[in-house]
């Protein structure tokens, strides 16, 4: 019971840092204009196996759970942020890119991975379909931060768009690894 408590109090201290970790290098980040995610990313790395802080990994379900909550969080981030009167006028072309446009780019993107990585155009439509959607979060630093200066209606419906392709890519995801996974006679995990 002890060495528990003391496992789960080492998580806390490890987790308390990055966090801490993450606060402070966002501050540098914004400093310098760099995106956020990718800072994460970088302290993510050096964090883990493979970095200098050598953190093991070796629980996949934690990770599924992390990972889906983190997911979750970035789909609904664009949403929570994208004011309702942004919508008007600018929601047709906004999911018309959030769609149309995310499958094509899957698609373009597909035809790349299928000629230079020999995959089957399904895996290569994965692939497509994981890269194809851009991140919300890059887009409102640069629209909102960035001093970028676009017309009124581009940048709200770039900001809807942003918002609202993820949940199609990761639609395409899901539905694309059911189909690899049932052809292959695969199991779960």
């Amino acid at each position: 019971m002890h060495g528990a408590i003391d496992a789960i109090n080492f998580a806390l201290v490890v987790g308390s840092g990055l966090v801490l970790t993450g606060i402070m290098t966002s501050l540098i980040a914004m400093r310098f204009g760099a995106p956020l995610l990718l800072i994460f990313l970088v302290v993510g790395m050096l964090a883990g196996e493979d970095g200098p802080g050598g953190i093991q990994f070796s629980d996949f379900g934690t990770t599924y759970l992390v990972g889906s909550l983190a997911l979750a969080v970035v789909l609904f981030d664009g949403g929570l942020r994208t004011r309702l009167s942004s919508l008007k006028g600018v929601w047709a072309p906004s999911l018309l890119l959030a769609t149309v446009g995310v499958l094509i780019t899957a698609s373009i993107v597909a035809f790349a991975a299928v000629f230079f990585f020999d995959l089957s155009p399904l895996e290569g439509l994965l692939i497509g379909s994981v890269v194809s959607s851009t991140d919300a979060a890059a887009v409102f630093f640069l629209l909102r931060q960035g001093g970028i200066k676009l017309r009124r209606r581009l940048n709200r419906t770039l900001e809807v768009e942003s918002g609202t392709n993820d949940p199609f890519a990761l639609f395409m995801t899901i539905v694309l690894t059911e189909i690899l996974i049932k052809k292959d006679g695969n199991t779960r995990w």
